[in-house]
């Protein structure tokens, strides 16, 4: 369900339920049915959580888009750099098998963001602590400080995809919170409706101030 059927069914229940309590013909021909003012106070309730927890859904989830803009923008930025090194490795270490398996660059990159982090995390780790792998590579123009540096984006990039995953973890429970809450409240309104259309039945001008057309004969 879109935000914006959301933001209607909400609306529309706060006007049922502002104008069940202020207008005195609805309260009194509602209340011989049962919906009293405190039992229309039960709706205010429940549709005062459905608000605040819609809001907090759409903050969670903007929560969550920034942090998926954040990762994206880390990890283009190390990837240039960890392909560019994986590819110099594999030149200036190319009859070193067992440095290829513990750099892990034999293979494709892994293309899940989880994967990256943990392959690019590897070869950092096992290059910068390898005097041949230091001395092969600046051979070729790759320094230990650029590795290292590298090294730092790359764990920027891990930061980023556990607080992406947090935040997304938030909205999806979020979610689930809003949806469990308007269940109750369009449950409760329906039955609401329900009745109104039976104490209002005579009158569709009060059926219409409860957002409630009436059906045809």
């Amino acid at each position: 369900m879109n935000n914006q059927t959301i933001d209607a069914q909400l609306l529309q229940a706060e006007v049922a339920i502002h104008n069940a309590t202020t207008n005195d013909a609805v309260k009194s021909a509602m209340a011989l049915y049962g919906y009293d003012t405190t039992k229309v106070a039960e709706n205010q309730a429940l549709l005062d959580q459905g608000k605040t927890l819609h809001t907090k859904q759409k903050k969670e989830y903007g929560e969550q888009y920034s942090a998926t803009d954040a990762l994206s923008k880390s990890m283009k930025t190390a990837d240039k750099w960890y392909i560019k090194h994986v590819k110099i490795a594999r030149i200036a270490l190319k009859n070193e098998r067992g440095i290829w398996q513990s750099l892990q660059i034999n293979g494709r990159r892994k293309k899940s963001q989880s994967g990256w982090v943990s392959q690019a995390t590897v070869f950092y780790l096992n290059a910068l602590s390898n005097p041949d792998v230091l001395t092969a590579m600046n051979q070729f123009g790759v320094s230990q400080e650029v590795l290292a540096s590298t090294q730092l984006l790359v764990q920027d990039v891990a930061n980023k995809l556990s607080i992406q995953l947090k935040e997304t973890g938030e909205a999806q429970d979020a979610t689930i919170k809003r949806d469990e809450a308007l269940d109750l409240l369009m449950d409760w309104m329906s039955d609401f409706k329900a009745i109104a259309r039976i104490a209002l039945e005579d009158d569709a001008q009060l059926l219409e101030m409860l957002g409630i057309v009436k059906a045809a004969a």
